[in-house]
């Protein structure tokens, strides 16, 4: 006889339902799941005193928490960094495993195996952000370990237990082929790190390609007679583009640019956060060099930008406060967006019959409280 669960009763004093704000919502959670939704408010029910939107979800997380996943490819990493995230509203994510030698691929994957097997919260599955990019778009990338795709890398990123799996590619170092396969495998791939022409980087869209990585950022840009990878992920309709809306990596006017082009539809927040973010680290080992925090802005000795500090809730703010992005546009760019691109529908939006994904969030737009499945997993005063 399995036990019957009882539900959770919630009063939001704002809820936004994915076009617009409604006050004093009655939200009914039993078994992880939205059953009901009304303005029917009861005196017992548990107050949210802010603003309860879906749950962030971020598809460009190497690390959090004080660690990167790349340096140490476990289930307790990916624990801490989702715990990291949650901190700022994320309530799923795909852990992000940037360009590495085939050992510490497999042992990224065996981790992402075992917590897709035990269910863990907010982990969708992993995105490999390469091997196979292009030598002068690398970034902060190896050299050394920017190789073809081989069998090797194939039987990884087509394995069947770890959720959905996201590969970024330079089209002009894989075959249409090699990404029709990974299309049919259910594998989500996104062009970036490349120096492609226009030519390559459609007949990769055709191929299957649906997304484009950090837009703007490691890319072939667009001028009068090469439109480049720019112009593509900023044309074409079929492909869905993550921006990282920092402040430093994009100009705040290609934000807005890029908004105009694509719309919250086809636009989605992304973090690229490295293990600052949750964290008190101003200094990380990479390679052999080093990533430096000053502020907010994460570079190599070089001056290189290496990833970000940024969090979800930090961009969806930068987005509505100095960008002129209207708030439901910014909060469906963290949350809808992302769940249509990654083919989630159980997550993204507050329906009856979703998962109970959902951040409470105060009038500056910070956040205040995380729920995964019901759970709450972070709340005020945790953050660092």
């Amino acid at each position: 006889m399995t036990q019957e669960s009882t539900p959770t009763y919630y009063q939001a004093s704002q809820f936004f339902d994915g076009q617009g704000i409604q006050e004093n919502v009655r939200l009914t959670i039993d078994g992880g799941v939205i059953t009901a939704i009304d303005t029917n408010p009861q005196p017992t029910d548990l107050p949210l005193n802010g603003l309860v939107t879906a749950g962030f979800i971020d598809t460009q997380v190497n690390g959090g928490g004080g660690v990167l996943f790349n340096q140490q490819p476990s289930l307790a990493t990916i624990q801490k960094i989702r715990q990291a995230h949650s901190l700022f509203g994320t309530t799923a994510m795909l852990p992000t495993l940037i360009t590495d030698n085939l050992n510490i691929m497999q042992m990224a994957a065996q981790a992402i195996a075992e917590a897709i097997e035990l269910q863990e919260a907010g982990i969708l599955g992993v995105h490999f952000e390469g091997p196979h990019l292009s030598v002068p778009k690398r970034g902060i990338h190896s050299e050394k370990t920017i190789r073809p795709l081989s069998d090797d890398e194939m039987q990884i990123f087509c394995r069947q237990d770890l959720g959905q799996v996201m590969v970024t590619v330079a089209p002009e170092n894989v075959t249409p082929q090699q990404i029709a396969k990974l299309a049919d495998c259910g594998v989500i791939v996104s062009l970036g790190h490349s120096n492609a022409d226009i030519e390559t980087v459609l007949q990769a869209i055709d191929a299957g390609a649906t997304g484009f990585t950090h837009l703007f950022n490691a890319m072939s840009g667009l001028t009068a007679r090469n439109p480049g990878m720019l112009a593509a992920g900023l044309h074409d309709e079929r492909v869905f583009c993550g921006i990282i809306a920092d402040e430093l990596h994009v100009h705040p006017y290609n934000c807005r640019l890029a908004f105009q082009c694509k719309g919250w539809q086809r636009l989605m927040i992304v973090t690229d956060a490295m293990a600052h973010v949750g964290a008190d680290v101003d200094s990380l080992p990479w390679l052999d060099t080093e990533i430096i925090r000053q502020g907010n802005k994460l570079t190599l000795p070089d001056g290189t930008l290496a990833g970000s500090a940024l969090d979800m809730s930090s961009a969806v703010r930068n987005l509505h406060h100095n960008m002129d992005v209207p708030l439901a546009s910014a909060l469906n760019m963290a949350s809808s967006t992302p769940a249509e691109f990654l083919t989630c529908s159980n997550r993204g939006k507050l329906e009856v019959g979703m998962q109970a994904d959902f951040v409470l969030l105060n009038e500056q737009l910070h956040t205040l409280g995380c729920w995964i499945a019901g759970v709450q997993v972070a709340h005020e005063g945790a953050q660092i």
